[in-house]
C-alpha cells in the first residue's frame, strides 16, 4: 500500500500533469472561437509547423527536462536533450512529440475534468438528491449503491495522472532524448574529460611525489650526518624543489579551476638540468649523457619526457636511495629515447605496487610510443622511445 502511494507524494507527479495539461492551453482556446473540427485540425497543422523550428527542440527540451525529470537546464542528463534541432530527424522526431503530447493532454484533461464530475454524479444520486443526464457516464436513476461508487471515479482519476505522467515521460526520453551523433559527441567530451582528471593525477602524482621523496631523503640525511654545512645545502635543496613542486601544484590547480584554459609553462626536457641537480643534491651519483637538439622536440614529447625522467629518479631515490645513476637522453632519428638504470638495492617489487611505472608507460602509450620498465642484469631500467613525429 505504501508503495502505491509513494508517488504521490513526490512533486513530479504533479508537475508530469501539468506538463500535459500546458499542452492544450492555447488549441483550447480555438474552441472559443467556433466548436468545429477544422479548429483542432488547424491548431494540430500548425503545432507541426511549429516543430519544424530548431528552437522548438530547446524550449520542449528545456520544459521537459523541467517538468517531467525535475531537472534544471544546466543539469547534466542523457535522457532528455535541451539543444536546438540540426538535422532533419530531430526535426522530424519534434514535431511527432508535440502531437503525440497534444493529443495525450487531450485524453488527459478530458478525463481530469470528467472523472472527478462522475464521483459528484454519483454521490448526488447516492444520496437521492436527482439524476444527471449530462457528464462522462450519465447517471440517470437515484440508487444509494451509487455513493459506494463514488471513490471509483477518483481513483481512476489518480491512476490517469500517475500513469499518464509515466507515458509522457518515455515518450520525451524516446523523441526528445540526443541523437546517436549527439549521443557520439556526448561520449567523445566525456572521454576527453577523464583522459584530462587522469593527465592530471598523473602530473600531481609526479610533481608533488618527487618533491615530498626529495624532501624526505635530504632530511633524513641531513639527521644522520650531523654537519652543519651538509644541513644547510640540504635544507636548500628542499626548499628549492618546494618551491617548484608548489609552482606545478599551482598550474594543475589552474586546469581545474579553469577549464577551458590550456596549460602553459609546464617544464619540459630543457629544464630536465633542475631535475638533476636535486637528484645529485639527495645524495643520488647522476651521470647524466643528453646528445641530439632536445630544444627540437615538440611541446607535448618533451613535457611528457620531462615528466617520465621525473619519475623514474624519484623511483631511484626512493627505493634505492644514494646509488650511482646513469641518464641517457638522447634525440636522434625523429626519436627521443629516455635510459634510466641504477643498481638493485632491494628486491624487485610485485606486481601493482604503486602508480608511478603505470604512468610512466600511460605516458608513452598516449604518445605512440614504448616503455620497458624492471631488472636488466643487475640494474633497474627504464627505456622509454617516443616518437617525435
Amino acid at each position: 500500500m505504501v508503495r502505491m502511494l509513494r508517488p504521490f507524494a513526490r512533486a513530479v507527479t504533479y508537475t508530469r500533469w501539468l506538463h500535459l495539461l500546458v499542452a492544450i492551453v492555447w488549441p483550447s482556446m480555438w474552441l472559443f472561437v467556433q466548436e468545429a473540427w477544422w479548429t483542432q485540425a488547424t491548431a494540430a497543422l500548425l503545432l507541426g509547423l511549429a516543430g519544424l523550428v530548431p528552437a522548438t527542440r530547446l524550449v520542449e527540451g528545456f520544459q521537459a527536462r523541467l517538468l517531467l525529470t525535475g531537472r534544471r537546464h544546466g543539469s547534466e542528463s542523457a535522457e532528455i536533450v535541451a539543444t536546438p534541432s540540426v538535422t532533419w530527424a530531430d526535426r522530424g522526431r519534434t514535431v511527432v512529440w508535440l502531437e503525440a503530447r497534444l493529443c495525450l493532454g487531450w485524453i488527459v484533461a478530458h478525463l481530469s475534468v470528467q472523472l472527478p464530475l462522475l464521483a459528484v454524479d454519483l454521490l448526488t444520486t447516492g444520496l437521492g438528491l436527482g439524476p444527471v443526464a449530462d457528464g462522462l457516464v450519465p447517471v440517470e436513476e437515484n440508487r444509494w449503491w451509487h455513493a459506494v461508487l463514488a471513490p471509483v471515479p477518483l481513483i481512476l482519476f489518480l491512476v490517469v495522472v500517475v500513469w499518464s505522467g509515466h507515458l509522457i515521460t518515455a515518450l520525451a526520453e524516446r523523441l526528445l532524448g540526443p541523437s546517436p551523433a549527439e549521443r557520439l559527441a556526448a561520449l567523445e567530451e566525456r572521454t576527453e574529460q577523464l583522459l584530462e582528471r587522469t593527465r592530471i593525477a598523473r602530473e600531481l602524482h609526479d610533481s608533488i611525489g618527487h618533491a615530498l621523496t626529495v624532501a624526505v631523503v635530504q632530511a633524513g640525511a641531513a639527521r644522520a650526518a650531523g654537519d652543519p654545512a651538509f644541513t644547510d645545502r640540504a635544507l636548500g635543496a628542499i626548499e628549492e624543489t618546494g618551491r617548484a613542486a608548489l609552482e606545478d601544484l599551482e598550474r594543475v590547480l589552474g586546469v581545474l579551476r579553469e577549464s577551458e584554459k590550456p596549460v602553459n609553462g609546464r617544464p619540459a626536457l630543457t629544464d630536465a638540468d633542475r631535475l638533476l641537480e636535486s637528484a645529485r643534491a639527495s645524495g643520488a651519483k647522476v651521470d647524466a649523457e643528453v646528445t641530439g637538439p632536445v630544444d627540437t622536440v615538440p611541446g607535448p614529447v618533451s613535457r611528457e619526457g620531462y615528466r617520465i625522467l621525473q619519475e623514474a629518479l624519484t623511483n631511484v631515490l626512493r627505493h634505492a636511495g644514494a646509488v650511482p645513476v646513469r641518464v641517457r637522453v638522447q634525440v636522434a632519428a625523429g626519436t627521443l629515447v629516455l635510459a634510466v638504470r641504477n643498481p638493485l638495492t632491494e628486491p624487485v617489487p610485485g606486481p601493482g605496487r604503486g602508480s608511478g611505472l603505470r604512468g610512466i608507460r600511460e605516458r608513452a602509450a598516449l604518445l605512440g610510443g614504448l616503455a620497458r620498465t624492471g631488472p636488466d642484469e643487475g640494474d633497474w631500467q627504464v627505456h622509454v622511445e617516443l616518437p617525435l613525429s
